[in-house]
């Protein structure tokens, strides 16, 4: 069986930045263990899957996987994927919407055709929790204050430096339930309204290069703080990220703008099943 494969940079406008993404187009569903095997064998954050539907508003299905499990929303392949319909299956569209975990996601593109928009749920945190000695150690810096996020936990800095020199130790946040971390400052460029990075060594990536779907807590806690809803965002680890964050006035969906850069484009060969 041979199977469509694009590898995408996304939250980026140049090669070997950003968040790589694989993107594998499917006729129908091949069982989770394939699935799975064969974002292990991409070895990027996550591996993105999509099947055409009969449903006219949802026409794909989208799943994703990072190299160790399925998860529920992920922000860069959906924009990756969005980006092999419009360049390879749909051309004439405008924007396309993805059943998922997480519910109906639309992509739309921009007016000037270069900048891909996310549709996503906001997830607000669930609250405070105290700043335990354990995770400061192992951050290497102690935060201001941390947030219950549900799958991760969102440590708080004052400022943007502190974020963008941090060097955690990757076992130790593993160790801390749920084993993966978002950092986050102001921004401090008189441009950016705030800075993250993204620690998840319990979904097998020690950093993800630039999270999509986690913009989703973030712009509903900066939102709040700054009295905005624009909120362009950077993310800080070595491969840098853009996005472009708006919370909706409802504060129930937040659109995360990005750009998308092929990088590859062959054919996966596996066992017929």
């Amino acid at each position: 069986m041979q199977i469509p494969l694009y590898q995408i940079d996304a939250f980026t406008n140049r090669i070997f930045g950003g968040n790589p993404a694989a993107v594998c187009p499917l006729d129908a569903w091949l069982p989770d263990e394939t699935l799975q095997a064969i974002a292990q064998e991409n070895n990027l954050s996550e591996t993105a899957f999509f099947v055409a539907t009969d449903d006219a508003p949802e026409p794909y299905h989208l799943r994703w996987f990072t190299p160790v499990r399925e998860i529920d929303l992920c922000g860069h392949a959906t924009l990756a994927t969005a980006a092999v319909v419009f360049r390879h299956l749909h051309p004439d569209w405008g924007e396309v919407t993805f059943a998922s975990m997480s519910g109906p996601l639309v992509v739309r593109r921009a007016s000037d055709g270069s900048w891909l928009e996310l549709d996503f749920p906001a997830r607000p945190a669930n609250g405070e929790i105290p700043v335990s000695d354990a995770l400061a150690a192992a951050l290497g810096a102690r935060p201001d204050l941390v947030l219950d996020v549900g799958n991760d936990l969102c440590a708080v800095f004052a400022g943007a430096e502190t974020v963008r020199t941090l060097a955690p130790d990757i076992t130790a946040i593993a160790r801390i339930e749920p084993g993966s971390i978002v950092v986050t400052a102001p921004g401090d460029d008189g441009e950016t309204a705030y800075v993250c990075r993204m620690f998840a060594p319990s979904f097998g990536i020690p950093e993800d290069p630039v999270t999509g779907s986690i913009q989703c807590t973030l712009a509903t806690y900066w939102a709040d703080r700054l009295g905005t809803t624009v909120l362009p965002a950077k993310q800080l680890s070595a491969r840098g990220g853009d996005l472009r964050v708006t919370l909706a006035d409802d504060g129930q969906r937040v659109r995360i703008g990005g750009q998308a850069v092929f990088v590859l484009e062959g054919t996966l060969t596996i066992p017929d099943a």
